[in-house]
């Protein structure tokens, strides 16, 4: 399924639900993975991509991998609302509905001479006017934080810093990591490579052969086998490697215990596949489920696959059978093995998914390789994932007695599950059209619900051990976590632990060492204002003093999913013990206060925000603030220690606020349906509200409060300066939707249309248009917020010329009027806009310094 637009530093991200052995017996890709918490559903795949893109992804359905390759509270008085808010269509906008001429589109052409010409042009003419941001102090912060190391940052570790601004694949053992003078050992030097290849390589991450799935004499698993240590190793991988950042990849399989490319033409005949959005898992050693663009009739309209493939070692890709394949009109399709052989009671099981829409996909199921795959009797936006004998179903509607087989209804946002093979049994029933058997099926199936959401309290996902699922909830916002213990003989769960205190301002991630052979966990912790630290911990002694068993490491460099626990969950975890290393502290947080405070949007509802502010804030209006938002997918914005934040923003004594709007995922489902399509209104009422309430509040006013948002969050922050231009003195929109009439002609946009709708169809003209902030450009204001555009030659995710376009139009309307805007576009970067760390720091600098200035009126 599609990627979901995004450009986002700043998001609590899912957690990994095992963790496979690659070498001395250890796995545990470091603190700027993505930690997924559940194994999640191809349309979760395709959300982690968006997660954070600065970062590398690659994912592993059989093995349930997912990697990348870092107070005293004002008073909020009465709310009032003083500005005038474009609510409604303006009579006066340069377009009409039924604009079909766009003198612009010529800019849709990524790597034309005019669109790179054009892109030079403006690149230029930005940096003469705000200067070059190399030069200036923030860049030199940012830069020296982000080469301090960012990465994958246990034994097998993605590395960068000033020296291999690239990077470095790199290992080492357990031990020698829980050392104070940790040896590495290089694997593969991207930098080198790059050289060598003359190709400006991005690392994008990796899928593992499964121990199970790998030749038992070359690997040392043995399945079945009782051991006191974790068998085997990983022994071959899936490289993907970006040319300049695009999401399209190469796919290069490397041998780990030679530590090269496995050559196509040599002896091993290794997998090779050139650039595309592929998809490629192991079934063994020698055969892939791939879907590729193998030419016409294999991809999707979206781009995506379309046909997945088996392909056997030594063959031609093309030529290999298909065996799943969906309409061209669908989004993508996938197959994938998930391993639950380990446990008392599970199979491998065989998952087929087609993904009709972004959010609706259909499942077919097979535990044997001589059975037949059975269609799930499940709504088609069910998540579906495994633990032993056990599916896992997370329900994202209301699941009625009269669709699942039982006397009971399942409310929108649970996690349920249900004995795998009873359910096989039902669904075939069901399938078949038979219904004595459906009734007789249904009769045998006992669901055991493990969590249901309130009006507060929403899931966020799990992660696993052998024989512990750690369950992450959200309570406004802030996680609680809850340990549940798999029965005997794989019986149902049991609640062992459980954090019954409240949410705290936090985020947690915990996964399993190797959860087919321990219950030892990698527990991080982290907050807005504290770097992340990394334990070894053992989820079976959860709840007492015997449960962190060392403290390994401290990263403040990481920005990435994880939690501060304080003494609520986990006793012995103090927040003295938590950071003992200040001298390694990126940005000064001692004087900073974090907290939480709602809005109310126009229908009512309470939209909570953060804020990160210095202690004892005045409450004069003159602080420069910064507002951040996202409001779709489904992706929650969370606590999480970001040291680009801090150095370019906070250090100053800036304010900086992350708005949890409608559209995202923080009360679950619900909260993200609510702004789909015709309602996407609510977001962007609400984005509204944040603001006046800081304004409201004395925090800022119009002309000290900045917003920024990327991706879809361009899409917000480019709706703020059509809807609310008055509000904000200056706005970033990064890697941004801003022509909605076109986008789902552009790229993977075809496969967004279950977010926004579908501007071929009416949906145009009825609420569509609305947002569209190409189309909503009033012509006849006079003056504009100062602007910052930004976008990227390489992403092939977000068109840009989404961005070009927008600019060029303004340049050209705006003509004599106070209209300032400036444009950026990085030749390289993809979809997160920067290719390696010092891009990062320049486009960094750029956004932080120009947002800056422009709220203490020292733009030039």
């Amino acid at each position: 399924m599609a990627s979901a637009p995004k450009e986002r530093a700043n998001t609590t991200l899912p957690r990994v639900v095992s963790y496979h052995i690659l070498y001395h017996y250890f796995l545990f890709p470091g603190m700027t993975m993505l930690l997924l918490r559940t194994t999640p559903s191809p349309r979760l795949v395709l959300l982690f991509q968006l997660l954070r893109p600065t970062s590398s992804f690659t994912y592993c359905k059989s093995s349930g991998l997912a990697f990348t390759g870092a107070r005293t509270t004002p008073n909020f008085g009465s709310i009032f609302r003083p500005f005038h808010i474009n609510h409604k269509m303006m009579s006066t906008m340069d377009s009409s509905v039924e604009e079909v001429d766009d003198p612009y589109i010529f800019l849709e052409e990524v790597e034309s001479e005019e669109s790179i010409a054009f892109a030079k042009m403006a690149n230029e003419k930005c940096l003469a006017r705000l200067g070059d941001p190399s030069h200036s102090d923030t860049y030199k912060r940012v830069l020296a934080a982000l080469e301090k190391g960012t990465g994958e940052m246990l034994l097998y570790n993605f590395w960068k810093d000033s020296k291999n601004p690239k990077g470095l694949w790199r290992k080492t053992t357990l031990t020698s990591y829980q050392s104070n003078n940790t040896e590495w050992i290089t694997v593969l030097d991207l930098d080198a490579l790059a050289k060598k290849e003359e190709i400006s390589w991005v690392w994008k991450g990796y899928t593992p052969l499964p121990r199970s799935l790998d030749d038992p004499e070359k690997s040392g698993y043995k399945p079945g086998v009782a051991s006191s240590a974790p068998q085997g190793r990983v022994t071959r991988v899936l490289l993907n490697l970006s040319r300049g950042g695009a999401d399209a990849t190469y796919l290069r399989e490397f041998d780990l215990l030679t530590e090269e490319f496995v050559d196509p033409d040599g002896e091993d005949m290794g997998f090779y596949l050139p650039e595309a959005k592929t998809r490629a898992r192991y079934k063994s050693r020698d055969v892939l489920l791939v879907g590729a663009d193998t030419g016409e009739g294999s991809t999707t309209t979206s781009g995506y696959p379309r046909t997945v493939r088996e392909w056997t070692r030594g063959s031609k890709v093309d030529d290999s059978p298909i065996i799943f394949e969906v309409d061209a009109t669908d989004v993508s399709c996938g197959q994938y093995l998930y391993d639950e052989t380990h446990r008392e009671g599970g199979a491998m099981y065989e998952v087929q998914s087609r993904s009709m829409s972004f959010y609706n996909s259909l499942y077919y199921v097979r535990m044997e390789p001589t059975d037949t795959f059975v269609k799930l009797a499940v709504a088609m936006n069910t998540e579906v994932s495994f633990f032993g004998r056990w599916m896992m179903l997370r329900v994202k509607a209301d699941w009625e007695a009269n669709e699942n087989g039982s006397d009971k209804d399942f409310k929108s946002g649970s996690l349920i599950y249900v004995d795998a093979r009873a359910f096989l049994d039902f669904s075939s029933a069901k399938e078949r059209g038979n219904l004595d058997g459906v009734k007789e099926m249904g009769s045998r199936l006992e669901y055991h619900v493990l969590f249901e959401p309130t009006d507060s309290m929403s899931y966020a996902g799990y992660s696993t051990t052998k024989n512990y699922l750690i369950l992450y909830t959200l309570d406004d916002v802030k996680e609680r976590l809850k340990f549940f213990k798999i029965g005997e003989t794989g019986g149902p769960f049991s609640l062992v632990y459980g954090d019954d205190e409240g949410g705290q301002i936090r985020a947690a991630s915990a996964g399993g060492v190797d959860s087919k052979e321990s219950d030892l966990i990698w527990l991080t912790t982290s907050s807005y204002t504290q770097p992340s630290t990394l334990y070894l911990a053992d989820a079976s002694k959860c709840g007492t003093d015997d449960f962190i068993l060392s403290k390994l490491k401290s990263l403040p460099q990481m920005v990435c999913s994880a939690t501060l626990l304080y003494s609520t969950l986990f006793l012995r975890v103090k927040f003295s013990d938590c950071f003992a290393l200040p001298e390694l502290f990126q940005f000064d947080s001692s004087d900073l206060d974090v907290s939480q405070h709602f809005a109310t949007s126009n229908d009512g509802t309470k939209i909570p925000y953060f804020m990160i502010a210095k202690k004892g804030i005045k409450l004069d209006g003159s602080t420069p603030t910064l507002l951040y938002g996202y409001g779709g997918f489904e992706i929650s914005l969370g606590p999480r220690y970001a040291t680009t934040v801090g150095v370019s923003w906070l250090e100053r004594g800036g304010v900086y606020v992350e708005a949890n709007i409608r559209g995202g995922g923080e009360y679950g489902p619900k909260w993200h349906q609510s702004a789909l399509k015709e309602n996407r209104n609510k977001c962007y009422e609400d984005f509204i509200a944040v603001g006046e309430h800081l304004v409201a509040s004395n925090i800022c006013t119009p002309k000290t409060l900045a917003c920024r948002g990327g991706s879809n969050g361009g899409l917000l922050a480019g709706n703020m300066l059509v809807q609310a231009p008055d509000l904000f003195a200056a706005i970033h929109i990064a890697v941004p939707l801003l022509d909605m009439k076109r986008f789902n002609k552009l790229l993977a946009g075809a496969s967004w249309m279950a977010e926004y709708g579908n501007p071929d169809t009416d949906d145009w003209k009825e609420f569509i248009y609305k947002y569209s902030p190409y189309h909503n450009i009033d012509v006849k204001r006079e003056k504009y917020p100062n602007v910052l555009v930004t976008t990227s030659t390489r992403d092939d995710r977000v068109h840009p010329a989404h961005a070009r376009k927008m600019v060029k139009k303004m340049w050209d309307l705006g003509e004599g009027k106070d209209w300032p805007v400036f444009y950026y576009e990085n030749i390289e970067g993809g979809h997160g806009g920067a290719a390696d760390s010092k891009q990062e720091a320049f486009m960094t600098s750029l956004s932080y310094d120009f947002l800056w200035r422009a709220l203490t009126n020292s733009l030039p």
